[in-house]
């Protein structure tokens, strides 16, 4: 299960320039939804068997993700997927489950009886689903942020997100949010050696399925790195070489 989490704690200490930015250890990626097709990282990096991927970007009425952050993700996939397609985002808009706390039971719930859009022909899918409560496994003041759950569903939780940015010295919600759906959407793609494997030894093994490398975007956690500094200048961070090297091998760009 892939978690990226902040810690609320971290904004007391921005005002000595420090950002604690992390990611909870995580596992292999977990089977898809009842009644969805699970799909390979291959398929959303190779041309082979899909040319097109669709995302469903479904949010709880009022949570709607920004479009900066959207455009974001677009363009990090185009970077790295051969879909000569292309990639489109749909949208669409839920009442409230009327959970403070949701589990991945009740997430993987919600998607079962919302999700519209699956793989189909030379199309593949994915499902990014923004929600108002909390991860029921919350530790402390280390908040979740988002999980891919699923080989093609990622859950982000929009209302932690907004409670720690967009305020005085600290990130913008938009540069928070492009960095929680890339991280997860590069778990959905494999990395770090979760169905994409390794061209060079560069798995922090004892974090889990994450890259060793402090400043790349599938790194577990980062401290007064640059990645952060980047972060707090509203910049998402990048994949590092071998996790782009990773990609390649596996049908991506």
């Amino acid at each position: 299960m892939k978690n990226l989490i902040l810690s609320t704690s971290a904004f007391m200490l921005l005002l000595s320039g420090c950002f604690f930015f992390s990611c909870k250890k995580d596992s292999t990626t977990a089977p898809n939804s009842p009644g969805l097709t699970s799909v390979s990282a291959k398929g959303y990096l190779s041309a082979a068997n899909y040319d097109k991927l669709i995302i469903q970007i479904q949010y709880v009425n009022g949570l709607q993700p920004s479009a900066g952050a959207v455009d974001d993700l677009k363009t990090f996939l185009n970077q790295r997927l051969n879909k000569p397609g292309g990639v489109e985002v749909t949208y669409s808009n839920i009442n409230s489950p009327g959970r403070s706390m949701y589990t991945i039971e009740d997430i993987r719930s919600i998607e079962s009886i919302n999700r519209t859009v699956k793989h189909e022909g030379r199309t593949i899918t994915a499902y990014i689903l923004f929600l108002d409560g909390e991860y029921s496994q919350n530790n402390g003041n280390l908040k979740t942020l988002g999980i891919a759950y699923g080989s093609s569903s990622m859950v982000i939780f929009e209302n932690t997100i907004r409670s720690l940015s967009g305020g005085l010295g600290q990130p913008s919600v938009s540069s928070v949010e492009a960095t929680v759906c890339e991280h997860e959407f590069g778990h959905v793609l494999g990395l770090v050696n979760n169905g994409t494997g390794m061209t060079a030894a560069h798995q922090d093994e004892p974090h889990g399925k994450h890259c060793n490398n402090t400043s790349c975007l599938m790194y577990y956690t980062a401290e007064t790195s640059d990645m952060i500094n980047n972060l707090l200048g509203n910049n998402v961070p990048v994949l590092d070489a071998n996790c782009i090297n990773d990609l390649k091998a596996n049908g991506g760009k």
